[in-house]
């Protein structure tokens, strides 16, 4: 069977995805993992990536590169988002990866990448029909697709993502009411003047901050895709975790069960996100996706 690989560089993280075609046409997945590692730092003040973050992530991508070969992988695609899109040094991470392990880095698209969001949904989520809406929020930007069914209307990307929230507007540890309140004024300004508003039938929402205020929710010490897989996030679970996430410092929220200690301090940020969204879509619940761009990539890829 064919295997394929998939690295997918996030300003927050990178994703790893190794998955197999079956008998029956669907993809078993070999592997799926993440690694926090911040190509996005500080990359909203400079403009460009810093050479700590450059270092830790072509590691990281090197990491996974000989993870993919150790796996039998006979394709291994790498992608990389917002902060690449936007780095004035992108040229040099991508020279750098290639030289570390052999990969080539392909900068896609916001609108590409919200293609993909799209086919990762459709891949793993029964859809209620009707009006929906997917985002993908992450740590440099979040997409947004709009449709009907299974039919893709329109989508965008927006450049804002829970890296630059908490490093512009939530600086002091732990936060202020002040400083909560001036980010999701921040986040529903730049969401309206994108045109990010409607009443759909249904709300999908994936990427890290989605799956971890999932897990977050369940308490799961041990992240269990199973569970977070098609379950929902209600507005009054956003509300609670906004104020849990205040009240601690960064440190108090490393002890949450089910938050991973390196997503403690920008967590807070991505809740603010979610809370904009289902304000300005008026839903009182989004529907949690585990699959992200990765899984719409190989849906892809293993469809050619």
């Amino acid at each position: 069977m064919a295997r394929k690989a998939i690295i997918d560089i996030g300003s927050n993280s990178i994703k790893f995805f190794v998955g197999e075609l079956a008998a029956d046409k669907t993809i078993t997945t070999i592997e799926d993992a993440n690694d926090i590692a911040r190509l996005g730092e500080g990359l909203d003040k400079t403009g460009a990536i810093s050479p700590e973050a450059m270092q830790r992530n072509v590691d990281g991508v090197a990491k996974f590169a000989a993870r993919a070969k150790e796996l039998g992988a006979d394709e291994i695609v790498s992608v990389g988002t917002m902060a690449l899109r936007k780095a004035s040094n992108s040229a040099d991470f991508i020279a750098a990866v290639k030289k570390a392990c052999g990969v080539e880095v392909k900068i896609i698209p916001g609108e590409e990448e919200a293609r993909l969001s799209y086919l990762a949904v459709l891949s793993g989520l029964t859809l209620q029909g009707g009006d929906l809406v997917i985002f993908d929020t992450g740590g440099g930007s979040t997409e947004f697709i709009f449709g009907k069914g299974t039919n893709l209307e329109k989508r965008f990307s927006v450049n804002l993502g829970a890296v630059r929230i908490t490093e512009n507007y939530l600086t002091s540890d732990p936060v202020t009411k002040e400083q909560v309140d001036a980010a999701i004024a921040q986040i529903n300004k730049e969401f309206e003047e994108a045109g990010v508003n409607g009443k759909p039938m249904q709300l999908v929402g994936m990427g890290g901050t989605v799956t971890s205020m999932g897990a977050v929710k369940h308490k799961m010490v041990k992240y269990d895709p199973a569970v977070i897989q098609g379950s929902d996030l209600t507005v009054k679970d956003i509300d609670e975790q906004i104020a849990e996430y205040s009240k601690r410092t960064i440190e108090q929220r490393k002890e949450l069960p089910g938050l991973q200690p390196k997503r403690a301090d920008v967590i807070l940020a991505g809740a603010c996100i979610l809370k904009v969204i289902t304000t300005r879509l008026g839903v009182d619940k989004l529907t949690i996706s585990d699959r992200g761009l990765r899984h719409g990539l190989a849906f892809d890829l293993f469809q050619k």
